[in-house]
């Protein structure tokens, strides 16, 4: 019997990654594919007259182990994939598609749906099971429900073009990235590179087989040499390695990929009746239209471009002391660290011994414990993917609330950057409230022989940031799996995890865990002040980068056809011209490697890590004015986080707030 189809022999019924073979998969995704829409023929079939029982929440309940098998397979191909799993991801994505495709295009089922959709007002619904009704009906409709035949077919051979072309576009990142090392013999080249860091560069070479010191492109290894690098040809070699990602013509480029996928996605749109494919996406969003979008980011831009003005002009009087008359792009990290250091006199090497990584870990389950009563416990019986991975039991007032999996460490395998997922959702049924497992997956520096996994300040805010979603995940208290937990709005989801990096710079918390490994000494008030006031360093200058990302995003998804006649380059290149602060090198593009709206669920939604700082910053505002600690205000955001999807986001938020999110907030907060 296949490990993957059957009910889990282990605790908590958990994912059984220790039993799973990669040949268990293709069979499991057939099985249970088959077995999911037999669940679906008998809602069709069934000879009692439509009710929002025996259809939507029949629906809405349907295809649990098939859920649960995909969420194993597809977190193990980001987090501890192979050439082997790639490749069965390239056989299931288009099964999973073709599937999903026959569901949302099931013209009984559908009529079904609209049948109780029509009829609603006859039903006694509470708001989460009118919400699930909407979310339903409307799912349909924007999966072609409402298409003639001939068109149905079109929009699912676009579905299964969109997944196969956004899998490749990511392997295509994965792979550029892995591709490239810099070996390094001569020492004299790494001057200015902290020892804690050279010693993670002589490991990787180590692990290479080779003498000396190797950088490569993961995060860890990238960013401390171009921030701390003093070869500034080095540091152009290895920024020029890291902006050609899948943009050098070779093997892994995805310039052609980015152009399908935008046609396909405009195709999809029109097919929808949508005039692009960011009106189509927006339709669903707290911001409603492209427009609005385009607006607010351009409102903020106003705001935050002359402050980004000033802050490179202090870095370029810095480079110009050094000999470097036109700064470029490759040397914003190091002269942002010098000035930083003469600012405040902190760098990320000094700060790194007070945030070992499990202190900053205890930290946070020391806060989720005071604000929402939740406790951590590790487990050693529930099966992982891979040795670094640690699993907790979370607990509230004792009783069980969730698994959480922790993933810290890089691998070849495991795709850069940091993200939380769900191998589980929570939902409730015949009287049982079936609990998450949530899992955090990280990049931080690996202990060595010598020394702990010590994190950098700004990885300390990673850590609460991913936190902050889990907690969304493990705190969901709802009826149905599709509305629980992170199943929210795309631009609502990011508020859970930017509150909680707000916690980083309060000093009354920051003291309770900023400790020396090595001695217990408390981080110096001085210092603590130091990180404080250097919240906001810089902040010009990373506004205008997101805000950047964000207009590119909407452009790419609301003019498409402009695509036609220029090249990736010179479309980024314009309509990122109001946000560049550095001149374009063009021998570079970030376009090509821009997971997140190329691969990732951001397309047409980049701007929501704006919007959701806004939200953020108006609710720790709320939090501040009142004690960080407020147990009545923790109490009522408890409430925010549990809900989940079952209202709509901004009514949720003006109840937890008592009314709608001010951008005051956000521009107080980042610029005084």
């Amino acid at each position: 019997m296949n490990i993957l189809t059957g009910h889990f022999n282990t605790p908590y019924h958990s994912a059984p990654f220790n039993s799973i073979k990669n040949e268990d998969y293709l069979p499991a995704f057939k099985e249970l594919i088959q077995k999911s829409e037999e669940e679906i023929n008998t809602i069709v079939n069934n000879p009692e007259a439509p009710t929002f029982e025996n259809v939507i929440e029949a629906l809405a309940y349907s295809g649990e182990q098939l859920d649960v098998v995909s969420n194993i397979f597809f977190n193990l191909n980001s987090a501890e994939t192979s050439d082997e799993l790639q490749q069965i991801a390239q056989e299931v994505s288009p099964i999973l598609t073709e599937y999903s495709s026959k569901i949302s295009q099931n013209e009984a089922l559908f009529n079904k749906i609209k049948k109780v959709y029509d009829e609603k007002e006859k039903y006694n619904l509470n708001e989460e099971q009118e919400m699930l009704l909407n979310e339903t009906y409307k799912g349909f409709v924007r999966s072609g429900a409402l298409l003639n035949e001939e068109d149905k077919e079109k929009l699912k051979k676009i579905s299964m073009d969109l997944s196969l072309k956004s899998l490749q576009f990511g392997q295509n990142v994965l792979a550029s990235t892995n591709n490239y090392f810099k070996h390094i013999t001569n020492k004299e080249d790494l001057a200015g590179i902290p020892d804690a860091i050279l010693e993670q560069y002589a490991e990787e070479a180590k692990e290479r087989n080779l003498e000396g010191w190797v950088v490569t492109l993961q995060y860890p290894s990238y960013i401390p040499f171009m921030t701390y690098a003093e070869n500034r040809e080095l540091r152009k070699e290895i920024a020029l390695a890291n902006g050609k990602k899948s943009f050098d013509g070779g093997e892994f480029d995805n310039q052609n990929l980015i152009k399908e996928l935008l046609a396909l996605k405009q195709q999809k749109a029109e097919l929808l009746g949508h005039s692009n494919y960011a009106d189509y996406v927006l339709e669903e969003r707290m911001a409603k239209s492209p427009s609005k979008v385009i607006d607010f980011l351009n409102e903020l831009l106003v705001k935050a471009k002359p402050y980004a003005d000033k802050e490179i002009e202090e870095l370029k009087s810095l480079a110009k002391a050094d000999g470097i008359d036109e700064m470029q792009s490759y040397d914003h990290a190091f002269y942002a660290e010098k000035l930083r250091k003469a600012k405040f006199d902190l760098n990320d090497e000094e700060l790194k011994p007070y945030f070992p990584l499990y202190q900053v870990q205890d930290a946070v389950f020391g806060l989720a414990n005071q604000l929402f009563g939740l406790t951590f416990e590790e487990k050693n019986d529930i099966p992982k993917y891979h040795e670094d991975v640690k699993v907790y039991e979370v607990k509230e007032n004792g009783d069980y609330k969730s698994l959480l999996y922790v993933d810290y460490f890089p691998r070849k395998g495991k795709r850069a950057g940091a993200w939380m997922t769900s191998y589980k959702n929570q939902y409730k049924k015949e009287g049982e409230n079936s609990r998450p497992h949530i899992s955090i997956v990280c990049n931080f520096s690996k202990p060595t022989k010598d020394t702990p996994s010590l994190l950098t300040f700004q990885e300390v805010t990673t850590l609460f940031h991913e936190f902050g979603h889990a907690l969304h995940g493990m705190l969901a208290n709802t009826q149905y799996p599709t509305l629980s937990g992170t199943s929210v709005k795309w631009d609502f989801v990011e508020l859970p995890s930017q509150f909680l990096e707000n916690f980083c710079y309060e000093p009354e918390f920051l003291k309770t865990f900023a400790k020396h490994y090595k001695t217990g000494e408390t981080l110096p008030d001085e210092k603590i002040e130091k990180i404080e006031h250097s919240k906001n360093f810089m902040e010009g200058y990373q506004t205008l980068r997101q805000i950047g990302f964000g207009l590119l995003d909407m452009n790419y998804h609301t003019k498409v056809k402009e695509l036609e006649n220029k090249t990736v380059k010179e479309f980024e290149d314009e309509y990122t011209k109001a946000t560049q602060l550095y001149p374009s090198n063009p021998e570079t593009a970030m376009s090509p490697s821009f997971s997140h709206i190329f691969q990732g669920g951001y397309s047409a939604g980049y701007y929501s890590y704006k919007w959701a700082e806004v939200l953020d910053a108006d609710a720790f505002h709320y939090f501040k004015e009142n004690g960080i600690f407020n147990p009545e205000i923790a109490a009522k955001y408890k409430v925010l986080l549990s809900s989940g999807g079952t209202k709509d986001p901004m009514e949720l938020y003006k109840s937890f707030r008592g009314s709608e999110p001010k951008v005051e907030s956000l521009l107080k907060r980042a610029f005084g």
